[in-house]
């Protein structure tokens, strides 16, 4: 899926997050939360570039996307050329970071790491379903 995609996902799990969160945090807190969660729905493809790394050698593709940052928004289907097929490493690298970060977040605060755990299995099983040609 493409980041506008993701972010687009995200937002209803950041609100079912701070709907059941109510009025335990200040305004401040909560948009803090929602930031958060928005951010690290479309963030967490930053792992993307470091596989690209590992599959060409070098940094090309963040080099790229540095000198053009367009391609960000309006060219993702192509920013990885020439790594060759990465799904499963990048699902695998999701995996990796989603676990820890969730334990880790949820050690400073339950709520932090339910958000973390949810945006993350959103992620993660919407790139699933759309490899797999479901939606």
């Amino acid at each position: 899926m493409n980041s506008g995609e993701h972010f687009l996902l995200s937002v209803p799990v950041v609100g079912r997050v701070l709907a059941a969160i109510g009025d335990r945090y200040s305004p401040r807190q909560r948009a803090a939360l929602a930031g958060y969660g928005l951010g690290l729905g479309v963030l967490i493809d930053l792992d993307h570039f470091v596989l690209a790394r590992l599959r060409v050698g070098d940094w090309r593709h963040v080099r790229n996307c540095l000198r053009d940052p367009k391609r960000v928004f309006f060219e993702q289907d192509s920013m990885f050329a020439g790594t060759g097929e990465m799904a499963k490493l990048r699902l695998l690298s999701h995996v990796v970071i989603a676990g820890p970060l969730t334990v880790l977040t949820g050690r400073i605060d339950r709520r932090l790491g339910v958000l973390t755990g949810a945006i993350l299995y959103v992620h993660v099983l919407a790139d699933l379903l759309r490899d797999n040609e479901i939606v």
